[in-house]
C-alpha cells in the first residue's frame, strides 16, 4: 500500500508538471510570452491514477516501446474518458475539447494519442525501477 501511495503521489506531481508545462507552451500559438501555464486541483487525482498502471507495465515488459505506448494511451483515453464524462455531468470538468475537430464528447481529443503515448513510457520509467543487467560483484574466496 505504501508503494501504490508513493507512486499515486509521483504520478499526480508529474501529471501537473506537464500539464503546466503543456499548457504554458501551448500559449506560444497565441504569441502570448508570458508562458501562463495551469492545471487544477481534480487533475491531481486524475493523474495521481497513473500508478494503476504499474502491473501492465510488468506485463508489458519486452514489448516493443509502440506497442506499450499504445496500450498505455488507450487506458489513458479511457480514464480521461470516464473522469472527464463524471465531472462534466457536474459541471466541474477543468477542461473542454469542444474546439477540436477530433473531441469525443468534448472530453477526450484523438489528437492527441501521441501525446498519452509518450505520457504513458513516461509514467512506466516512473512505476519500474532501473533494471541493471550487470551480475553483482562476487567476493574474491581466493586467499
Amino acid at each position: 500500500m505504501k508503494k501504490l501511495m508513493l507512486n499515486f503521489l509521483k504520478c499526480g506531481v508529474t501529471g501537473w508538471c506537464i500539464e503546466i508545462s503543456f499548457t504554458a507552451l501551448n500559449s506560444l500559438r497565441r504569441r502570448d510570452m508570458k508562458l501562463m501555464g495551469q492545471t487544477s486541483l481534480w487533475m491531481f487525482p486524475i493523474y495521481g491514477s497513473a500508478a494503476l498502471l504499474e502491473p501492465f507495465c510488468r506485463m508489458l515488459k519486452g514489448k516493443r516501446p509502440l506497442v506499450r505506448g499504445l496500450f498505455y494511451a488507450a487506458l489513458i483515453l479511457t480514464a480521461e474518458y470516464a473522469t472527464g464524462t463524471l465531472l462534466a455531468d457536474k459541471d466541474i470538468c477543468p477542461w473542454n475539447y469542444d474546439r477540436s475537430k477530433w473531441h469525443v464528447k468534448k472530453v477526450i481529443r484523438l489528437d492527441y494519442l501521441p501525446n498519452w503515448i509518450l505520457a504513458g513510457l513516461l509514467f512506466e520509467r516512473l512505476l519500474t525501477p532501473p533494471h541493471s543487467d550487470r551480475t553483482p560483484d562476487r567476493p574474491n574466496n581466493a586467499s
